[in-house]
């Protein structure tokens, strides 16, 4: 019992860290479904594009020498390169892969992006490397920049994941709630054809969801690439399982249950890993989902759809 309160905080911090990451890459999955009704699993391989971009900025500033510029700047330009870059595809592959399908039946779309995540995927692969890269374990945030609270050891690379990981998600909210085009892009998911009936342009209001719902992706890849330092092009495979199994436990798309969603499913993990095993960890993950779905279909924040009759 001792030993279980003891590694409690520290489970907490490394789950807090986990699911913050996911929350981010659910936000997009629940934005798009929201609006389209589209499963978008390329998504997972946009964030694992926006990892790879961070790593360009990266080795674009250090050298051998050391940091050309300071360190809080190569991490700023590193996340926003990758926002827009992720953000820029996404939109290509949107205009390309997903709007000529836009009235087609449920399974073309879904199709055109397992085969968008294999396109993107392969051309990493081949245009960067098939090995794993790494940022370095103490290059970018040193090994001992760590804050010390009784037991409770933080690094600092998992306080600038979770930081930063609410910050957007703040921004986020108030974007949608408060500005024109959030208010725009709520019409659309609530009713696409009335939206468009009452005056909204509903491709840019499209575009718009795929550019943001992509920028968090990128965000999420740059991050987890500081806290775990190694990345690969395979990468965005489980992570974007893992960010469709949190938007659907918090209720695919609803914003707030995509971020419930994605913490719940980080602090899962990390406790089966502490207290049960890593091996685990996965399993835990998908029971989840199923009980999730077995026993509230809609997600944990979602709305049952209405039936047409």
């Amino acid at each position: 019992m001792e030993t279980f309160f003891s590694l409690l905080p520290q489970t907490l911090v490394n789950g807090l860290t986990l699911g913050s990451v996911y929350a981010l890459i659910a936000l997009g999955y629940s934005m798009v479904y929201g609006i389209l009704k589209l499963l978008n699993f390329a998504h997972g391989d946009i964030y694992m594009i926006g990892a790879y971009l961070g790593y360009g900025v990266f080795i674009m500033f250090f050298t051998e020498q050391g940091a050309l510029i300071p360190t809080a700047l190569i991490i700023v330009l590193m996340l926003v390169v990758a926002m827009t870059g992720a953000g820029v595809i996404s939109i290509v592959v949107e205009r390309f892969a997903y709007r000529p399908l836009r009235y087609a039946p449920r399974i073309a779309p879904l199709i055109s992006a397992l085969g968008v995540s294999f396109i993107l995927q392969n051309m990493v692969q081949i245009t960067v490397s098939p090995r794993p890269l790494s940022y370095g374990s103490d290059t970018l945030i040193p090994r001992n920049a760590i804050f010390e609270l009784g037991d409770l050891r933080i690094h600092a690379s998992r306080l600038l994941v979770i930081g930063a990981a609410m910050i957007f998600m703040l921004f986020l909210t108030y974007f949608v709630r408060q500005t024109r085009l959030g208010r725009a892009m709520r019409a659309v998911s609530t009713d696409l054809d009335g939206a468009a009936m009452m005056g909204v342009d509903v491709n840019q209001v499209i575009v718009l969801t795929f550019f943001i719902g992509a920028a968090l992706a990128g965000a999420g890849g740059v991050l987890v690439g500081i806290v775990f330092f190694s990345l690969r092009h395979t990468m965005g495979f489980l992570a974007g399982l893992k960010g469709f199994t949190a938007a659907v436990v918090g209720g695919i798309g609803s914003m707030p249950g995509a971020v419930l969603g994605g913490l719940l499913l980080g602090l899962a993990e990390a406790f089966t890993s502490v207290y049960l095993s890593a091996t685990y960890k996965d399993v835990v993950a998908f029971v989840m989902l199923i009980f999730i779905l077995l026993v509230k279909p809609s997600g944990l924040m979602g709305k049952p759809l209405l039936q047409k009759v």
